[in-house]
């Protein structure tokens, strides 16, 4: 076949290298009921009938949009002006994919290179990549970055960590052979990570923000880590959190990772994110992706270029930083559209309507007999300790219409601790009523 040029010889070579007896092998680490699972589907139907079914199955979905909605866990509903919209198909916009002849795509540079600099402000770090997949990974290639700088292989997770955003770490690492300590599920957000910094370890990853919405003081976090050689890594998966909330690089991050749907980008069913990257200067030479910076052309006008790319598209695989192959441009270029309208001034304006709709949101489901807030500070996401069990109540309030949050035995599976655990958001697009609403279900249920 044309597209197709490997014959059974070929494939049964390249088998025969990796040391595997068939294709099959290569997916031994995916159940069988899933990788080959059946399709409650008829076997062809005419296009009409394929938009019905689906349609139909569309229905049974209750849209962020369609009643009060809490839910957040790392993917937040914030209102995005149709200027973003707008802008982001203009044709000037619309040049290359990515910038494999980069000097070429002046615009698409352009917004990278104010990209940067809008995440590198915002984290209070001196420079910043041109974004990555998203968060999850963005903190993997951190660990892997403070592996390549301290010549370390211990890496410490805080229990406050998004577990997902862990389980991407532990993934990555642990393909290298290195030792990947996550701490237990702390809600309340005290836990002494501190303490388990040694002259091994070669970072400890904080996120902050943490996944139950405890803001806490990364200070002493950070010179526990340098006093034994370790790096700081920081993360950061509610990005308006930055027009409120001290930033880490002023508390001494060394490294720092964001997923920035937040800003200009929709929750879109999973995806596509856009994960933000930021480290100090000293380590500008082993961080992943790319970097875009400002340079004059020979007639001495302004233009931009791609000044570091140290990816295995570009250089030998083995020398490489990162193997990441894209830079979420669409979504990047949202998110600077989003932040340039915003400003300073109209970011911090909405990190402030996001921690009041949090605050009213927490005193009413507060108030409710057998509720309990669990958090001493947050700033727009917090965690409810109920007297029955979270994922039970979230889905008998689905049913009446409330999207109440996201249970912690959807998060952390089978840890009975986290099971009356129930993470709640609330942001600049939850009204009165949307809290009133929720209070009385909820009170209805428990």
């Amino acid at each position: 076949m044309r597209y197709l040029p490997l014959n059974d010889a070929d494939r049964r070579q390249m088998l025969d290298i990796i040391g595997a007896d068939a294709i099959d092998d290569l997916f031994a680490d995916v159940p069988a009921e899933t990788l080959n699972a059946a399709f409650d589907l008829p076997g062809h139907v005419g296009e009409l009938g394929v938009e019905r079914a689906l349609s139909a199955m569309a229905a049974k979905n209750q849209a962020a949009s369609a009643g009060p909605f809490f839910l957040g866990c790392g993917a937040y509903k914030h209102h995005i002006p149709a200027t973003v919209d707008h802008i982001i198909q203009r044709s000037e916009f619309l040049t290359a994919y990515t910038p494999y002849q980069p000097e070429i795509a002046q615009g698409t540079l352009q917004y990278l290179f104010e990209f940067q600099s809008q995440v590198a402000a915002l984290t209070g770090m001196e420079v910043a990549n041109a974004s990555m997949y998203d968060g999850s990974t963005g903190c993997a290639e951190a660990a892997l970055m403070a592996r390549r700088i301290t010549k370390r292989k211990k890496v410490i997770v805080s229990g406050g960590l998004h577990p997902h955003y862990a389980a991407v770490t532990r993934t990555n690492l642990e393909l290298h052979n290195d030792d990947v300590a996550i701490a237990a599920p702390d809600p309340a957000g005290a836990d002494d990570i501190a303490a388990l910094i040694d002259e091994e370890t070669s970072c400890v990853i904080v996120q902050n923000p943490d996944v139950f919405g405890n803001l806490r003081d990364l200070g002493p976090i950070a010179e526990a880590a340098h006093a034994n050689g370790a790096l700081l890594i920081a993360v950061v998966t509610e990005a308006i959190s930055f027009g409120a909330v001290k930033s880490p690089g002023e508390m001494g991050a060394d490294i720092v990772v964001a997923e920035g749907q937040s800003i200009g980008n929709p929750l879109g069913f999973g995806g596509p994110y856009v994960g933000l990257f930021a480290t100090r200067q000293k380590y500008l030479r082993q961080m992943p992706g790319r970097l875009c910076g400002e340079t004059t052309d020979a007639e001495g006008q302004r233009g931009f270029v791609l000044t570091l790319s140290t990816r295995e598209q570009h250089i030998r695989r083995d020398k490489a930083t990162s193997n990441i192959c894209t830079n979420s441009g669409l979504c990047t270029l949202a998110f600077t559209v989003h932040m340039s309208l915003l400003g300073e001034t109209g970011l911090r304006r909405l990190a402030a309507l996001n921690h009041e709709a949090a605050c009213k949101t927490a005193d009413a489901l507060g108030a409710i007999d057998g509720v309990e807030v669990i958090n001493r500070n947050f700033f727009n996401e917090f965690t409810l300790r109920l007297p029955a069990n979270a994922e039970k109540v979230v889905n008998a309030l689905a049913d009446k219409g409330v999207l109440a949050g996201v249970p912690g035995g959807r998060l952390w599976l089978d840890n009975p601790d986290t099971e009356n655990l129930l993470i709640v958001v609330a942001t600049e697009c939850v009204t009165d009523e949307d809290i009133a609403m929720f209070a009385e279900k909820l009170a209805g249920e428990i």
